[in-house]
């Protein structure tokens, strides 16, 4: 499984740093969601990502099975 992040649809509500801030911040400039991890790094799915993902406002996080 494997997080997807659409920054053109966050709107900067910041749940998902709320949920998880070692994986989420926010842009300074615009407030939209950036992954907190390297460029060949894929998170772990974790309960907290799971929650980040129910609760994003936007559906600017998403899962995919592939």
């Amino acid at each position: 499984m494997r997080l997807l992040v659409d920054r053109e649809r966050c709107l900067g509500a910041g749940r998902c740093v709320l949920t998880d801030p070692d994986l989420f911040d926010q842009d300074e400039d615009d407030g939209r969601v950036l992954l907190l991890t390297g460029p060949d790094e894929e998170p772990e799915v974790t309960a907290a990502v799971r929650r980040a993902v129910q609760f994003c406002p936007t559906g600017a996080l998403t899962l995919s099975d592939d």
